[in-house]
């Protein structure tokens, strides 16, 4: 399952770096679920050719992750988001006055992801 959800991070974010072909074959076998065999015969290529195309994206992408860092800024941003909402709560129920600043704190650090 985490494999999945890495390459599907990993593809919303970078898939579009991809040729047409590449992304082709590689929605039909990841997330469309086709077997080898079936890609293969779909775009007529060897059941090996497929494998290595998709191996080959599946370390693109993880090399534009690397270079670029998207899914990692992305995550750190959804993480204090739900943070500032966690303290938007807690300042709804207390009144506590800490709670805005820790928000304008967390919000300082999401404008320098």
């Amino acid at each position: 399952m985490e494999k999945i959800l890495e390459q599907t991070l990993l593809y919303d974010f970078y898939g579009e770096l991809l040729t047409k072909h590449q992304k082709q074959v590689y929605e039909d076998v990841v997330f469309g679920d086709l077997s080898l065999s079936e890609a293969a015969e779909e775009y007529q290529i060897s059941r090996q050719g497929v494998h290595d195309l998709i191996r080959r994206c599946d370390r693109t992408l993880r090399d534009y992750e690397e270079k670029l860092g998207l899914v990692k800024k992305f995550g750190e941003t959804r993480r204090l988001v739900d943070r500032i909402h966690e303290l938007a709560q807690e300042y709804e129920r207390t009144g506590d006055g800490g709670c805005v600043r820790k928000i304008e704190e967390i919000s300082r650090k999401i404008g320098e992801l």
